[in-house]
């Protein structure tokens, strides 16, 4: 019987690109989007390795995966996405074991996201281990790990103040809304794109800051015209966009194309205004904020947005550490485990074998019943391998070398490493 070499947590490996080191045109580059995600997953199975997801939202793209080394993990991404190889291997990080176990509880709870506490995380990567899941790539590793996360996740949000406060990237938009358009309630706004952001965003601006001249505008209209229906606000056909932006004070572009959509030659004969891009990759065409007359604004500069609720919850960081680490124990414990639990059942197989063979060494003999002969022998076996479990268990530093040992005794053929 052999235990996975893969599947040792030295092979664990996660490799991503993020905000701290990237600005959001590079990490547009290496965006992965569902097709492209069912691609890698279908060409990851191809070259066996079959326990790995992708997380990819606007501030980061990272695989967690076993592979033998990370530079696997790093080809896999680039395969899929316009990046450049050697530019990725030059941004990329990458974290192993123990440390890129830690890095997802990190990411999970909000600790490494661009606004610290944003919990929305968790959802991206509820979805994106459930598209693994779905495709055959998510082993039970991962899976126990990522439900750990979840759990995580839910006891800080409920125990610490980590996520207190309204503080996302929408609220970030309108706080910077607010000290770049200080009468914005009398301006002409159009948000282009009615996704998430873009309602989330909107919600913000009529609650926060009192905006009620609103033009909303998607390439599906029903869904601008159902939103504005709901909030009373006006909407406009697609085709309409360039006029409409062309008589806006304020742009906000939600809309997650490929491409972008907002060009330079739209805005050149245009009232002066603020245009603020939310999209990653960018929707607004770098060439704009040349424009003299329009102030262009991206989603990396609302990281410099300051707010009193997220200096509160820079003092939760350290309560918020230490329910990882407790949660990170457990799972490392059950891992350990269950990597040993291998040998025991190996060495319970033996044990059998050996009481198989006295047993029909005894047939012959007429003094004892058989049955009872072999209900005797599988309480005994039990009682051993019950007995060394409960002192691997009990001497958790020293478990591998007892295991190794009982390994060896037993001569079980489980390869350990």
């Amino acid at each position: 019987m052999q235990v996975s070499h893969s599947k040792e947590i030295a092979n664990f490996h996660i490799v991503g690109i993020n905000y701290k080191k990237t600005d959001a045109a590079i990490r547009g580059l290496y965006a992965i989007n569902q097709a492209q995600y069912e691609q890698l997953l279908e060409h990851a199975r191809r070259v066996q390795l079959n326990d790995l997801f992708v997380l990819s939202t606007c501030n980061r793209t990272e695989v967690y995966g076993f592979a033998a080394t990370p530079k696997q993990l790093i080809e896999l991404l680039y395969r899929e996405s316009h990046g450049d190889i050697s530019q990725l291997e030059e941004l990329a990080y990458v974290k192993s074991g123990e440390e890129a176990i830690r890095h997802l509880y990190q990411v999970g709870t909000g600790l490494d996201s661009q606004i610290l506490g944003d919990y929305e995380i968790i959802g991206q990567i509820r979805n994106a281990t459930r598209f693994a899941k779905e495709h055959q790539n998510l082993g039970s590793f991962l899976e126990r790990l990522v439900n750990s996360v979840f759990q995580v996740s839910k006891l800080i949000k409920t125990e610490t103040g980590l996520s207190k406060g309204t503080v996302s990237v929408a609220f970030a938009t309108v706080r910077m809304l607010e000290r770049l358009c200080p009468d914005i309630k009398n301006k002409k706004i159009v948000l282009l794109g009615v996704g998430k952001i873009g309602r989330n965003t909107c919600k913000n601006m009529i609650e926060y800051l009192g905006a009620k001249e609103i033009t909303l505008i998607n390439r599906t209209t029903q869904v601008a015209a159902d939103f504005a229906d709901q909030h009373g606000l006006r909407y406009a056909p697609y085709e309409n966009m360039v006029s409409e932006i062309q008589q806006a004070d304020v742009v906000l572009v939600a809309s997650n194309a490929p491409q972008p959509t907002v060009l330079a030659e739209h805005l050149h004969h245009s009232s002066p205004k603020l245009i603020v891009d939310l999209s990653i990759p960018f929707n607004v065409e770098t060439a704009v904020g040349e424009l003299s007359h329009i102030q262009l604004v991206n989603v990396d500069e609302l990281s410099k947005v300051q707010d009193e609720t997220l200096q509160n919850r820079l003092g939760e960081v350290p309560k918020a550490l230490a329910i990882i680490e407790e949660h990170m124990e457990e799972f490392l414990y059950w891992y350990k485990m269950r990597k040993h639990a291998v040998v025991l059942k190996a060495v319970k197989d033996k044990l059998q074998e050996i009481h198989t063979r006295e047993i029909q060494q005894q047939k012959n003999g007429d003094h004892y019943k058989l049955e009872d002969i072999e209900l005797v022998s599988s309480r005994i076996i039990q009682k051993m391998i019950n007995l060394m479990a409960g002192k691997v268990r009990k001497e958790t530093d020293k478990s591998d070398q007892y295991i190794a040992m009982i390994n060896d005794i037993f001569e079980t053929g489980v390869n350990q490493e």
